[in-house]
């Protein structure tokens, strides 16, 4: 199975990176690929074993799916790592530079959608994200 590696680098502190990337009142603000998408609804049980869903659908209702898996290893600002329900793993590093963090994710493509697709929709949320955390006070 082929993997991709993404990285961002965001102009925050580290506890505030986490805290954004992993509660859920923060995560429905930034998980979605496109602004005609949103994530209406998020959980996440951030233990090794603990589940994840986060709702991803279109703003307009159309379509819609959850994002679900399990989380293998949880090392606050450091390291997560979980499988997709499909078992594809990913793995997000955070990291700290000298003046901001590099967010680093890798996961395992699937076969339905390009890996360039899957590149640019991943790499959208993670800009979502970026905005998100900046533009926080």
């Amino acid at each position: 199975m082929k993997s991709i590696t993404l990285e961002i680098e965001i102009k925050a502190d580290m506890d505030r990176v986490w805290e954004y990337w992993t509660q859920p009142n923060h995560i429905i603000h930034w998980n979605f690929a496109s602004e005609d998408w949103c994530c209406p609804s998020a959980e996440n049980q951030m233990v090794p074993n603990g589940k994840f869903s986060w709702r991803m659908e279109a703003k307009d209702g159309s379509v819609g799916f959850d994002f679900e898996g399990i989380y293998d290893q949880v090392v606050t600002n450091k390291l997560i790592t979980y499988r997709m329900l499909d078992n594809r793993a990913v793995t997000i590093k955070f990291l700290q530079l000298d003046d901001c963090i590099l967010l680093q994710e890798t996961f395992e493509t699937e076969d339905i959608h390009s890996a360039e697709h899957q590149r640019a929709g991943w790499q959208s949320i993670l800009e979502n994200f970026k905005k998100y955390v900046e533009s926080e006070k």
